[in-house]
Parts: structure tokens; C-alpha cells; sequence
């Protein structure tokens, strides 16, 4: 009777430590480390401040990071894997296109690291607030944030354009979003369509000035109105083959850092790019 008595008794613990395996799992990091601009957002957007151990070298770029501000106080790596070690956090996020070397050097450490893919869609940017959520232990704050974008989405449709103007969004040196990229996913959410998709990119690449001009697009779409040519990159969109032939009215703007990330500064997108479609006069 004895090795049955025994026998149930292992059963018992067993099943107890399977019960518990998910509760383990999902223990709330106490010391999180972003290497990534866009992780840097998210963590910044969803994270206890104690949370955050460190972020990454770009976390606090301004022209670039939406959550730049908020950023400041945190410790910011130089983009050298050592540093992850010195830091020895329990959890490590960044993007999947992030230097192989330094992933594989931080799991080789024994690290946990979560990868996010760069975010093509705004249901794509929905699943990594929620994900970045449940990581963080904020659930909740996740869901708000989402429940922000869909009423953003709705504000939105109420501008839309009845015509399905053409738009070239074109920034720096050239570079046009692709077919498959969240700058497509926004303006086809107001009834607009994303020429440079016709140049063949997927989620994005460099133009020559010949084949923007080609395109023949109804309105441009840049980061700012007041570009000075500063630089080569600039005075490419200066040229007038390209922004000479766009009045005001032709003329959208969206700032870069509110679509070189997806997260919580999609909301100010949304509402940015419905104000731009009410200016031009296209409710």
C-alpha cells in the first residue's frame, strides 16, 4: 500500500508543478532592456518606469522617436551586446532585423530575448502593443491603447476622401514606403492609395528622382512643409521636377517619427492625417 500511497503522492506534485508552469512563465521582468527604437516605444509607452533598465542608442533621437522626451531619463546603450550583460536584465526586447551578432550573443548568455518584426500594417501594430503588454504586465494599458487607435481609425473615416487620390509618400534621399508598409496601410484607411507601390517595393526603398517624377502622382506626402536644402537628401525633394509641382493643397504632411515605428504614436498619426485631408479640402 505503502508505493501506492507513494505513487499518488508523485501524481500530486506533478500536476501541481504542471498548474504552476504558466504562472512561472509569465512572471512580470523586473528589469527590461530594449535594443531596438521601435521596442524602445513600446516598452516606454507600456512599462513600469523601474521596469526599464536600459534602451537603446536611438531611443532618445528626436527627429526619429516619437517617445524622445520620455526616453531621457533612461540609461541608453552604445549598441554593443556587453552592455546587456553588465545590465543583467531578465528580459530583452528588440526588433528581428537587429544585428544577428548581437541576438545570438544575448541568447547565447543566457538571455531571454523577444523579437518584433517591423510592423507593416496597423493590425500588425495592434498584436505587438498587446504582445509588449502581456510581456510587461500591463494587459490593461495595452488594451486602452489599442481601444485609442480604433476610435483614432474612426475620427479618421469621417475625413476621408471621396476621391482616390493618388499620393507619393517620398522622404529623405529618395526613400518611398512600399506596398506593404504601415504608411500604405494609413493612407489606404483614408480612401487614398500609395503610388510608389507601382515602383515594385514591398515595405519600402530609394527612388531615383526620374521615376518619382514618372509616377505622376495627385499629392505628395513628406515629413514637414518647411524643407530647406540643407543637404543632398533634402534638395532632392526640393527639386522641382518633384515638390515644384505640388501646391499647398497637393502638399500632405506626415512627421517621420509618427510611421517609423508602430505603437502608441499611431494614434497622433491617424488624427494628424485626418486634419491634413480636412486642409486640403478632401472631407
Amino acid at each position: 500500500m505503502a508505493w501506492k500511497w507513494l505513487a499518488r503522492q508523485c501524481s500530486l506534485v506533478t500536476l501541481a508543478i504542471f498548474l504552476a508552469a504558466p504562472a512561472l512563465a509569465q512572471a512580470v521582468p523586473s528589469r527590461i532592456v530594449s535594443i531596438n527604437m521601435c521596442t524602445d516605444q513600446l516598452l516606454l509607452d507600456l512599462a513600469r518606469p523601474e521596469q526599464i533598465a536600459g534602451l537603446s542608442p536611438f531611443g532618445a533621437d528626436p527627429l526619429r522617436s516619437w517617445a524622445a522626451e520620455k526616453a531621457k531619463p533612461f540609461r541608453r546603450l552604445s549598441g554593443g551586446a556587453e552592455e546587456v550583460l553588465v545590465l543583467a536584465p531578465d528580459l530583452v526586447v528588440g526588433g528581428r532585423f537587429t544585428r544577428r551578432t548581437t541576438r545570438e550573443f544575448i541568447r547565447q548568455q543566457g538571455f531571454r530575448l523577444e523579437e518584433f518584426d517591423a510592423v507593416r500594417s496597423i493590425a500588425e501594430t495592434r498584436a505587438q502593443i498587446l504582445r509588449m503588454g502581456a510581456l510587461v504586465g500591463n494587459r490593461a494599458g495595452a488594451e486602452r491603447r489599442v481601444a485609442e487607435i480604433d476610435a483614432a481609425l474612426g475620427r479618421l473615416r469621417a475625413a476621408v476622401s471621396p476621391l482616390k487620390l493618388r499620393v507619393l509618400p517620398v522622404a529623405r534621399r529618395g526613400w518611398v514606403s512600399g506596398s506593404q508598409s504601415l504608411v500604405t496601410d494609413l493612407l489606404a484607411q483614408a480612401g487614398l492609395v500609395n503610388v510608389a507601390g507601382e515602383l515594385g517595393f514591398r515595405q519600402g526603398g530609394f527612388a531615383s528622382l526620374e521615376s518619382l517624377v514618372v509616377l505622376n502622382p495627385d499629392a505628395i506626402l513628406v515629413a514637414r512643409d518647411d524643407l530647406t536644402p540643407e543637404d543632398q537628401g533634402t534638395a532632392k525633394l526640393l527639386h522641382p521636377a518633384l515638390a515644384g509641382r505640388f501646391a499647398a493643397e497637393r502638399k500632405l504632411t506626415m512627421p517621420e517619427k509618427l510611421t517609423v515605428c508602430g505603437g502608441p504614436m499611431l494614434v497622433e498619426a491617424i488624427d494628424h492625417l485626418g486634419r491634413e485631408l480636412v486642409r486640403i479640402g478632401r472631407p
